[in-house]
């Protein structure tokens, strides 16, 4: 069976599809969908053969997956990271929702979730309706990587319709939210007292430093 092609608007995400798509993740499905950067692929962050898939469908092992949390907003975060420092939460509060990536420290969950032996997490916050409704009725965050190479600029990885006839086969949902980025996330590493600057992405970091 190939992946449902499901359209969704981002100004106004359509609550009956979005409960669709949450059905497909609690029963352990891969999606693609859009963010604030570009697609990324992922699934419900408790179900182990999701992550699996998502690893397999990126080729890389889970021990070595670099990958981060979409959740609805900072409330979430205290369940996967160790206590974070004020003058972090008081960036994340400033540059969220938005383009960025913070790795924080992860508590004794995280790799149980992910099967790793991975000390940090990744946590998105994205300025974007669509994974944010579905993160909100799925009732926790969603473990995502995103579907671009960090090599190759690729024109497939901005448009919804040749994003599903590379994936349709391998994942259950791919939403059409329009045309993505093609620019990833800024990463910021928080894990020490300094914050570091991993990767500039989308997103001006003056702004939130």
């Amino acid at each position: 069976m190939p992946a449902e092609f499901i359209k969704l608007y981002p100004e106004n995400p359509d609550p009956r599809r979005v409960q669709h798509i949450v059905d497909v993740l609690r029963n352990g499905g891969v999606i693609i969908y859009p963010t604030d950067t570009v697609y990324g692929i992922g699934c419900d962050i408790f179900n182990q053969k999701a992550i699996e898939k998502v690893c397999q469908i990126k080729g890389v092992k889970p021990q070595k997956q670099n990958f981060s949390f979409i959740c609805y907003d900072l409330s979430d975060i205290a369940d996967y990271t160790r206590t974070v420092s004020t003058p972090v939460f008081k960036v994340m509060k400033k540059a969220l929702p938005g383009p960025y990536t913070f790795i924080l420290n992860a508590n004794n969950n995280v790799p149980k979730l992910l099967n790793s032996k991975k000390k940090t997490v990744g946590i998105r916050v994205p300025d974007h309706s669509i994974p944010r409704a579905l993160v909100k009725e799925l009732g926790q965050p969603i473990v995502t990587t995103s579907i671009r190479d960090e090599d190759e600029v690729i024109e497939y990885s901005t448009d919804p319709e040749l994003i599903y006839e590379k994936y349709k086969d391998l994942v259950d949902v791919v939403i059409d939210g329009g045309y993505g980025n093609n620019v990833a996330s800024t990463i910021l590493d928080c894990t020490s007292d300094e914050i570091l600057i991993v990767r500039e992405g989308l997103g001006n970091v003056e702004e939130v430093l």
